[in-house]
């Protein structure tokens, strides 16, 4: 006969088997799910944009934006990470991303919002590139789930220019 420690790790390890295979199978039913978010942001102004000492260009600007991003929440979201960030080319890197401002979202409640903001980070160029420049505002998003892989997208807004001289 098994002793009562042999059947108590048998039971254990038989429930924490189930347990680990119920939690893979639950959190493959998020790929089911195909979120459709959207979202809009208007430059309102350029608070100010000039030359720092050291040779760098610094833009403050004042943002509207607004998003509905309940499709990105289910069952198994935990909460949901987000920011805007400013992309823009220059003849040293192809890409620069500046994250301009970000935001948790803890529930699908807060997930309709507008909001009228300055850019929470300085937005700062190494270099003296965005007299000018045509540059993208990115909202980017991490849905961080309770079980299972982080999922992580964006939605690219065209058509933003900085003024040719400082103010």
């Amino acid at each position: 006969m098994h002793s009562f420690w042999y059947r108590l790790n048998a039971l254990l390890t038989f429930s924490v088997t189930i347990l680990a295979l119920m939690c893979t199978i639950v959190s493959l039913t998020d790929n089911l799910n195909t979120p459709s978010p959207s979202a809009e942001i208007q430059i309102m102004n350029i608070n100010w944009f000039q030359k720092q000492p050291q040779g760098n260009d610094e833009v403050s600007l004042t943002m509207n934006i607004s998003a509905d991003l309940q499709s990105l929440f289910t069952w198994n979201t935990k909460q949901v990470f987000i920011f805007v960030a400013a992309e823009y080319e220059t003849p040293k890197n192809s890409l620069n991303q500046v994250s301009l401002w970000d935001a948790i979202i803890p529930a699908k409640e807060h997930a309709k919002f507008w909001i009228h903001t300055s850019n929470k980070y300085r937005f700062v160029d190494q270099g003296n590139n965005l007299r000018g420049k045509q540059f993208n505002l990115t909202l980017h998003w991490h849905v961080m789930p309770k079980t299972g892989k982080m999922f992580a997208d964006k939605l690219v807004m065209t058509g933003y220019s900085l003024p040719e001289e400082y103010r």
